[in-house]
């Protein structure tokens, strides 16, 4: 197998893009990917998305990508795995590419969802529709009682779990890209409306339209492309039970330790080599379980934590500089692959205000519904 470089990046801002149909949201990100890369001809194509027909009733966007790019003739494959669709498109352009099938292929991941006139219902494909579609569960509910759960437990309060949000806005300031740069208070999360106890909206990722596009080849050709290539160092993916009600503990993601594992075991590193993480904060409460399920913190200490600023520039690790879904946005089909980019920007050193101090070596999860699946890549510049 073939060690492999990213080469380019690209992608739309986030938000309510009412102006631009899915082909166009992930023709822009594309072409940017391609330009920042130098390349105009791929070799393959990998675009993750969610629910493209439920949202747009466009299917068949594999192809319909490839043609609105300029690209007809390659092999073009959408992958699905909810919000991980988009991480695992990037991982399948590293597999074709470390394979030596292709030598630059596109990954991209795209959602349009404020199209869609009931969201909830369309996200909710993403649960066991047999005991909790069925039954009127949707996401903010089953991570309530993952909430729930872990403040018993833990004994974390309303108020430290409020600090996520708040530490994220505050990192998304200065994210030209985000949806929602504004800062956010501890009255801010409170107040706001109870979304499923304890989880306020301000606890909740937004609906969001936007895509985001990676470009990949063998790292012995990246620097035919860039002076800054960046080196897939590890990958690891897994699965877990898509019902909450077969975790063995709600408090648990088994898919992000089990995905986080195989890519520490990979790369040949540990937590400590790690300089900043892009993790899935679908929740509040996400963020914390995956800090702790990656080995950032000890289970039940995460929360407490990020509370006393262990999760921010100056900490023990930078937690989501992007400012993570809930401030950045959360386009389900791109959200991956949008990570992957926020970890190229810190380790090329082009982050601005938002930069990580010498940053190294990144990492990136992103997991598909209540921890049905998950994707972790660990990144290094070179």
């Amino acid at each position: 197998m073939r060690d492999v470089a990213i080469i380019g990046v690209g992608m739309t801002k986030f938000g309510e893009l009412w102006d631009q149909n899915i082909r166009d949201m992930f023709a822009e990100a594309a072409l940017k990917a391609m330009e920042d890369a130098g390349v105009k001809k791929l070799d393959a194509m990998y675009v993750g998305a969610m629910s493209s027909g439920l949202y747009t009733f466009q299917e068949h966007i594999a192809s319909v990508m490839a043609d609105y790019i300029g690209q007809v003739g390659i092999p073009s494959t959408r992958v699905e795995s909810a919000c991980a669709s988009g991480g695992l498109a990037v991982k399948s352009a590293i597999i074709e590419v470390a394979s030596g099938m292709s030598d630059i292929v596109l990954a991209g991941g795209v959602e349009k969802m404020w199209d869609a006139d009931d969201g909830s219902m369309i996200l909710a494909t993403a649960a066991d529709q047999e005991y909790e579609g069925f039954h009127g569960v949707t996401f903010p509910g089953l991570y309530a009682m993952m909430a729930n759960a872990y403040m018993d437990r833990y004994g974390l309060t309303r108020e430290e779990l409020a600090q996520v949000p708040i530490k994220n806005h505050k990192h998304a300031i200065n994210n030209p890209n985000a949806q929602y740069p504004f800062p956010l208070n501890l009255d801010g999360v409170l107040k706001s409306s109870m979304v499923a106890d304890p989880l306020r909206l301000m606890d909740c990722s937004p609906i969001t339209d936007g895509a985001a596009a990676v470009i990949v080849c063998p790292l012995d050709r990246a620097k035919e492309f860039t002076n800054k290539p960046i080196k897939v160092k590890g990958i690891g993916a897994a699965t877990g039970p898509i019902a909450l009600h077969d975790h063995k503990d709600l408090t648990r993601l088994d898919a992000v330790r089990l995905a986080g594992e195989r890519a520490y075991k990979m790369a040949g590193v540990t937590k400590d080599d790690i300089d900043f993480v892009e993790v899935h904060d679908c929740f509040s409460i996400a963020e914390i379980i995956v800090a702790e399920e990656l080995g950032f913190f000890g289970y039940g200490e995460a929360g407490k934590a990020i509370a006393n600023g262990q999760g921010t520039y100056g900490g023990r690790i930078v937690i989501n500089p992007s400012g993570g879904l809930k401030a950045k946005g959360h386009p389900v089909g791109a959200t991956g692959t949008a990570q992957i980019l926020e970890a190229v920007t810190q380790l090329r050193g082009d982050a601005g205000k938002r930069q990580v101090k010498d940053a190294k070596i990144g990492m990136t999860q992103n997991m598909g519904g209540s921890g049905g699946s998950s994707v972790v890549h660990i990144l290094e510049a070179v």
